[in-house]
């Protein structure tokens, strides 16, 4: 596997190849995110490494950037920016993981090779067994192996949190599950954050589900509550 580390403090670029490529991984070292952008769209990478802080576009405008141009490789991104807000910030941009700095090398490596192994599980295995490797709404076709959702000749590739945080929602069907529940199970964020960050991610699985995303049907908002999934008409 390839990893690409975006950083531009080289001495910790360093201490993170050394020890990535003790995994057994391949390592890209790149130091902005002008470079980091023209590095994924020439080379695949199986992961990158993404700091926040860098020279011109910042992290949070890479991982965004990326998401928008189809890139769905897995990012975990590494900032002094630990504050609860930055976090979810960071998810909404299209990170996978997120982990403040200072950390613990093992904890990184842990992260590292979590991701990976969690981007293969999510190619291989299915969710619970009522849904199976795929799941039909509204004409549309979830596939949970691929990571896609398809209409028709469109395809729409989705990152590990947008499906995970759909894959919760379809589980929990017909239930109300509140914006707190779903940072605790989805994000594991346990600390006074300010859930109302959470609705980025539902505003874009609506316009990927709903004939109308302005008026849901499917992705429903209960008031005062948080969200719940209608697969059939009620």
């Amino acid at each position: 596997m390839r990893i690409l580390i975006v950083e531009d403090e080289q001495h910790i670029a360093d201490g993170l190849r050394f020890n990535i490529e003790a995994e057994g991984y391949e390592v890209e070292i790149v130091g902005d995110g002008e470079a980091a952008l023209i590095a994924a769209a020439e080379r695949a990478f199986d992961a990158i490494i993404l700091d926040v802080m860098l020279p011109g576009i910042n992290g949070f405008e890479v991982a965004a950037a990326l998401r928008t141009r189809q890139d769905y490789t897995p990012i975990l991104m590494l900032t002094a920016r630990g504050r609860p807000e930055d976090v979810l910030k960071g998810f909404e941009a299209g990170t996978d993981d997120y982990l403040p700095k200072p950390f613990d090398l093992e904890i990184f490596l842990a992260r590292l090779n979590g991701l990976l192994r969690r981007r293969e599980w999510t190619r291989r295995e299915t969710t619970k067994d009522r849904l199976g490797d795929t799941f039909e709404i509204n004409g549309k076709t979830i596939d949970f192996a691929n990571l896609e959702l398809r209409s028709g000749d469109e395809v729409i590739h989705l990152t590990l949190m947008e499906l995970k945080l759909l894959r919760y929602l379809i589980e929990n069907e017909g239930q109300t599950v509140s914006r707190r529940t779903i940072l605790e199970d989805v994000w594991d964020l346990q600390e006074d954050t300010d859930t109302r960050a959470i609705d980025n991610f539902i505003v874009r699985l609506r316009k990927y589900l709903e004939d109308k995303p302005n008026d849901p049907r499917i992705v429903r908002t209960v008031r005062g509550i948080g969200y719940k999934f209608v697969g059939k008409s009620e």
